[in-house]
């Protein structure tokens, strides 16, 4: 099973390209109860939490990390529709 703390790990120290993945997490009060950044607002990413200028955010909360279309991470209770952004 992998973490969203490693993906996005994975990607800002191995392959150089958090700016460009896509990050949706539950974000209670927004439509949908979910958000969308890209990785370039990512400003740090720490034990328990990714932060950015506006605040920090547990992974567990992270539903879906996507890179160039495709899903590096889905959470299990998410359900993915083709062709929704």
């Amino acid at each position: 099973m992998v973490f969203p703390r490693e993906v996005l790990n994975e990607l800002k120290w191995h392959r150089g390209r958090l700016e460009d993945a896509r990050i949706t997490y539950l974000h209670r009060g927004a439509p949908g109860d979910r958000r969308t950044i890209s990785g370039s607002e990512i400003v740090a990413l720490e034990r328990s939490f990714f932060t950015t200028a506006e605040s920090r955010i547990p992974y567990h909360r992270i539903r879906l990390i996507e890179l160039d279309g495709e899903a590096l991470y889905v959470d299990r209770e998410e359900v993915i529709v083709e062709g929704t952004p």
